[in-house]
């Protein structure tokens, strides 16, 4: 029963409220109401409930309802063995005077299942927070993860470090000797798979009737032209019966600032796996080459040091002629001489991030004034990257 009542007149009015109390609880009880328990009612040790209120009092004491002051508390008490005959006993309820000052006792609120898990959702965002907040304190940075577009060749201990950059990267760099109808050209060129793809110039292979390609390791393999991109001065060679080659990786063009250390891997005058070093002296440069198979021709006939280029209105190295394209450029200072064409311009993890394609040489003067005055140019890798699925399909000459 989950509801208590009391018939009309079944309690009298009294001035005082524990007067009405005591003649209530001497009552006999109504033979119409429902009978007693026939158990006797469970003691509350004080461990169990010290205290209880009045509300919780009433609640064990269906039969009694006395009407206490606002600041009473009461406690139950067992009633003597026997009762009232009936087989089992009442509980009484003593009053127990609150203690002088003393606020009100407060109705305990019960910790349910939704107030305990907004508790552990706190905790969880407390400790989430905290462990992204130690993560950004351990790694000095506003995220928490980072995606690096480039990897590590070298030991990050040995970064910087030319002797392990050129150990790592000489493998992945070729040497390439063109046959043209009126003579050879000699450049170099950068291994990307490891069956044998190689990227190089085009001006280092234009025109040729027969390709031969040395590795690091003196061996030598006979290439097909796959495709060429002369916009560009971009081609796309491939080694025939060529397996096991170990295959450079290409960095972050965009990565690349001013002053940045750089190596420089090629075969210049034939020189194979000749190393230099620098820096990144600019980025952008309008670099123009010229793209006339005849024009090229006749400067590596002529012995005139190096493919003709232009820059800021004067012309390098020979005349460019009046069939020319012009792509943006690293400059270096890294030195760079006739035969380092196609080879690699890499960074300081080991990272490939440019193909070498023009410099200045001052070979055409006196013999005391030959050799690279460090200007040399690359075109950045992401722009051989970009162009890598047209120069497989053919090349935009094709």
């Amino acid at each position: 029963m989950t509801e208590s009542f009391r018939r009309s007149g079944e309690y009298e009015n009294f001035d005082t409220p524990h007067q009405g109390a005591q003649q209530h609880a001497s009552s006999a009880v109504n033979p119409e109401w429902p009978p007693p328990p026939a158990y006797q009612p469970v003691q509350q040790t004080a461990q169990q409930a010290p205290q209880q209120t009045m509300q919780q009092a009433v609640q064990q004491g269906p039969y009694q309802q006395p009407v206490v002051e606002p600041t009473a508390v009461w406690q139950t008490q067992a009633a003597p063995a026997g009762g009232d005959g009936n087989g089992g006993g009442t509980a009484l309820l003593t009053p127990v005077a609150a203690e002088p000052g003393a606020p009100e006792p407060k109705k305990k609120r019960t910790r349910g299942p939704l107030a305990l898990l907004a508790a552990v959702a706190i905790v969880a965002a407390a400790i989430g927070g905290g462990t992204a907040y130690g993560i950004q304190e351990l790694t000095g940075k506003d995220q928490v993860v980072s995606s690096s577009t480039t990897t590590s060749v070298v030991p990050s201990s040995k970064t910087g470090d030319v002797a392990s950059i050129a150990a790592a990267v000489s493998p992945s760099v070729v040497e390439i000797n063109a046959t043209l109808s009126n003579g050879s050209s000699t450049g170099s060129g950068v291994i990307i798979t490891s069956d044998g793809e190689i990227i190089t110039n085009n001006h280092v292979i234009s025109g040729a009737s027969s390709i031969k390609v040395t590795t690091s390791d003196g061996k030598s393999y006979t290439a097909k032209v796959v495709g060429t991109d002369s916009k560009k001065d971009l081609a796309l060679i491939k080694l025939e019966n060529a397996s096991g080659l170990k295959a450079a990786t290409l960095g972050n063009s965009d990565g690349v600032q001013v002053g940045d250390e750089v190596v420089a891997i090629g075969s210049p005058e034939g020189l194979t796996g000749t190393v230099t070093s620098g820096i990144v002296s600019a980025l952008n440069r309008d670099v123009t080459v010229s793209t006339d198979e005849s024009q090229q021709q006749q400067q590596q006939q002529g012995g005139s040091g190096g493919w003709p280029f232009e820059f800021g209105g004067q012309q390098f190295n020979g005349d460019t002629g009046t069939s020319t394209t012009t792509y943006k450029a690293l400059q270096t200072d890294a030195s760079l001489n006739p035969g380092n064409s196609g080879g690699a311009l890499i960074d300081a993890s080991g990272n490939i991030i440019g193909i070498n394609s023009a410099m200045y040489s001052a070979s055409s003067s006196s013999s005391s004034d030959a050799g690279s005055v460090g200007l040399g140019f690359a075109i950045p890798v992401n722009t051989v990257k970009s162009d890598l699925a047209s120069l497989r399909a053919g090349g935009s000459d094709s």
